[in-house]
């Protein structure tokens, strides 16, 4: 059974989201969410998003930018998976180019040797071909571009 929601104030509202955005980056999606937990009425969610936004505590294109140098740096996860999970988090193709801007392409690599080189250690098959498959499809899984993960997976 679902516990009723909690309505607050939207003065009270205002001031949880701020420390809410405070915290970490957000992008509105989350906050949205967050704020018809508190149960607060539509209209009023998105008058707090927008004084939120004007007051810089929700920035998309911020966002966009420490979601993804957090999630190839620290998770290890490509280009596609980060993508797809801007996608997912309401953010449009300018915030997420913006976001891809934070990639340095020669550390993008080096992520994906490491992660390669790291599962080809671990892999115990004997077959070469199996074997590339497997570290090639672990690789992809984690959202990097098939053909720069075959140009790498090659080598070993």
């Amino acid at each position: 059974m679902e516990k009723p929601k909690l309505k607050i104030d939207p003065a009270t509202a205002l001031q949880k989201a701020q420390s809410f955005c405070s915290y970490r980056e957000r992008c509105q999606q989350e906050v949205r969410n967050k704020l018809y937990e508190w149960g607060l009425f539509p209209k009023e969610v998105e008058q707090i998003i927008s004084q939120l936004i004007s007051d810089n505590f929700l920035n998309e294109e911020r966002f966009a930018k420490a979601f993804a140098s957090g999630k190839y740096r620290i998770k290890g996860w490509g280009r596609i998976k980060i993508r797809m999970m801007l996608k997912q988090l309401g953010l449009n193709d300018y915030c997420i180019k913006k976001g891809f801007a934070e990639i340095d392409e020669d550390e993008y690599e080096e992520i994906l040797k490491k992660i390669i080189d790291k599962k080809a250690k671990s892999v115990k098959e004997k077959n070469d071909f199996k074997r590339k498959n497997k570290i090639a499809a672990y690789a992809i899984g984690k959202g990097f571009e098939s053909e720069l993960v075959w140009g790498v997976v090659k080598e070993y």
